[in-house]
């Protein structure tokens, strides 16, 4: 199996490599520090699979995920992430992935991650299982919850991702290709689809929402 390892800290890059390189039906072929990157490599390299964090700059592992998936369908995704907010992970299994690992697992747990879906079979972390499984029990019940992100178009998650990581209207008019009058105009609907009026509670949201984080 061709492996691709998407993450924006280079120690776990490494780590994985140095720990799947011993597998004798495995080879990592690419590393990606960010989702653009990640995109660009799963297109040029054509992997069996790749690990992709969530939360990463520029574009984060959702929205890679769709557009991948989108170039070529074939190619199967483990998501290894930190967050297991149930909102969240949906997000990532409607985008196509098909496994998630929390990166608290054992690395035995994401060997198998990755063998069950290679066989296009999917694989949730047993703590990943037991949240998708409440929450079925919930809604069943009537206690279902919805996100409000879901009233957010993809261009819309990437602008609020770029604004949370501290990019000004200009730099995000310059990352998009648009003018800054459109980036300010989508600041101002996004803002108002979500009932937010600072920057700084934009920002919350979107750690809340696993579209950032505050390590950049």
């Amino acid at each position: 199996m061709r492996i691709l390892i998407a993450d924006d800290h280079g120690i776990i890059r490494e780590g994985l490599r140095l720990l799947i390189d011993t597998q004798p039906d495995m080879e990592v072929i690419g590393e990606a520090e960010d989702g653009l990157i990640a995109t660009r490599l799963a297109k040029e390299l054509l992997p069996d699979i790749i690990i992709m964090d969530i939360s990463m700059p520029n574009l984060n592992g959702i929205q890679a995920i769709q557009l991948i998936l989108h170039e070529n369908p074939n190619t199967k995704i483990v998501v290894l992430s930190m967050f297991f907010n149930r909102a969240f992970i949906m997000k990532t299994l409607d985008a196509g992935a098909l496994g998630y690992v929390l990166k608290s697992s054992i690395f035995d747990e994401l060997l198998r991650a990755m063998r069950t879906v290679a066989a296009n079979e999917h694989y949730l972390s047993p703590r990943i299982a037991d949240i998708l499984i409440e929450d079925y029990i919930s809604r069943l019940g009537g206690a279902g919850d919805k996100s409000v992100a879901g009233g957010l178009t993809d261009r819309e998650h990437q602008i609020l991702q770029l604004l949370a990581e501290g990019k000004s209207i200009k730099q995000v008019a310059l990352s998009l290709n648009i003018s800054p009058k459109t980036a300010d105009a989508n600041r101002r609907q996004i803002m108002g689809k979500l009932g937010i009026f600072t920057m700084a509670e934009l920002t919350k949201y979107a750690i809340r929402e696993g579209l950032t984080s505050t390590e950049f």
